[in-house]
């Protein structure tokens, strides 16, 4: 879209984008696609936690979301505290100053409203509310695009989170959990919409076709330590979690069944690395995905899927291929519900390989409907994303954009 001054309507991406984690470059790549389609005369750049590896995948300009460039490494000497203490001032006005430069700025999917996995107040949720905030102040409408929310314990995060969304203009979710947690927090959401998660608009491999005899199994695995108020038994959590899935794992060698390994970030390498050890046999191999198309592509060349990460498993629903789902977390019950497949759910907390093994059993026992099943889901998350994608253009690109712009 471009305003009647003949100036190009600027677009900034903003996010944990780039820092290894696909489910949100997956998110990022979705968001893309639909500027690309719907407003290609749109200027797009990002601030981002990985501006390189955006740069050279998205072939967008890129800005490095922390000053300090040891933002996510702890702090224990005295000079690193007062690096980080120095980053957060500047990042005030970096942030300020690269919001100032857009007309509208798109925080794509992500869970960045949670703290379903270990989560400080003064990393991401911080740099969410200074960009909220900038865009409030400045005049760039900041819109929060099928983002993923929970209720927070945590009082600092939770203010910082609440206030995010509140001074947005544009809030949708992935679920209505998720707007549910918003409303608990005390965000007004009555004009909020829920739609698919975002990843779900991406092309997608059809699933192969069952061939008769057992075929590969995928499992997606997670450097999983639990919650952000799990933090006293994260070492315990890890190792049922581990063990688990290693029994798992080997009982379906034991069955002569072929077992590919997949991650969602690059943390969980050390998993993959645990499972190969621990069950040494070359029915196990370990894939080395670098996008959700490779996921998918792994996924539709599989039986069935099991995983843990909540993209992982949309790359296995989107595929058509049955999954079942180790939850760490109520989005990825609401995710396994919504798609039809609410009874092959298992908590990722207290892996149980015995329960897991019949409920995969039963799984692969039903694969044909399970398939009916996901293509017709597919079908109508395919129309809710359309009209996700309308909405952001009614919203965001209002035909009087120009009157709307601020001085350089």
């Amino acid at each position: 879209m471009t305003p009647t001054d003949g100036t190009p309507v600027r677009v900034g991406v903003f996010g944990l984008l780039g820092s290894g984690n696909l489910g949100n470059d997956g998110s990022l790549e979705a968001v893309l696609g639909y500027l690309r389609a719907e407003h290609p005369e749109a200027v797009v750049d990002a601030l981002c936690g990985g501006p390189e590896t955006v740069t050279a995948r998205f072939g967008i300009p890129a800005t490095r979301l922390h000053w300090y460039r040891g933002e996510y490494r702890t702090a224990s000497r005295a000079a690193a505290i007062a690096g980080k203490g120095v980053g957060k001032l500047v990042d005030v006005f970096r942030t300020a100053a690269w919001a100032r430069r857009h007309d509208v700025v798109i925080v794509p999917g992500m869970g960045v409203l949670e703290a379903t996995l270990p989560l400080r107040p003064w990393g991401f949720p911080y740099s969410l509310f200074l960009l909220c905030a900038s865009g409030r102040l400045l005049g760039t409408r900041v819109a929060l695009v099928s983002v993923g929310a929970a209720e927070i314990g945590n009082r600092p995060t939770r203010a910082l989170v609440r206030w995010s969304a509140r001074l947005a203009t544009y809030r949708s979710y992935r679920d209505t959990q998720s707007r549910d947690a918003m409303r608990a927090m005390g965000v007004d959401t009555v004009r909020d919409e829920v739609y698919p998660d975002l990843a779900f608009s991406l092309p997608a491999p059809r699933a192969s076709a069952p061939s008769g005899s057992p075929g590969p199994v995928c499992v997606g695995v997670m450097d999983f330590h639990g919650g952000n108020d799990d933090r006293a038994r994260a070492e315990e959590i890890y190792r049922r979690y581990l063990d688990g899935t290693i029994r798992f794992v080997r009982a379906l060698v034991e069955e002569g069944r072929q077992v590919r390994l997949l991650t969602g970030d690059q943390c969980d390498l050390s998993v993959v690395a645990a499972i190969l050890d621990a069950v040494d046999s070359p029915l196990v191999t370990a894939a080395e995905p670098a996008s959700l198309a490779d996921l998918m592509n792994e996924m539709a060349a599989a039986d069935t899927v099991v995983a843990v990460r909540y993209h992982n498993l949309i790359c296995a629903l989107r595929t058509g291929t049955p999954a079942l789902a180790l939850c760490y977390a109520a989005k990825s019950d609401a995710l396994m519900d919504g798609m039809g497949l609410g009874a092959y759910c298992h908590p990722a907390r207290e892996v149980d390989a015995d329960r897991l093994l019949e409920q995969f059993r039963d799984l692969e026992k039903h694969s044909a409907e399970v398939r009916q099943t996901l293509s017709g889901r597919n079908q109508v998350v395919a129309q809710q994303l359309a009209q996700q994608f309308t909405a952001l253009t009614t919203t965001l690109f209002p035909a009087n954009t120009h009157a709307l712009r601020k001085a350089p």
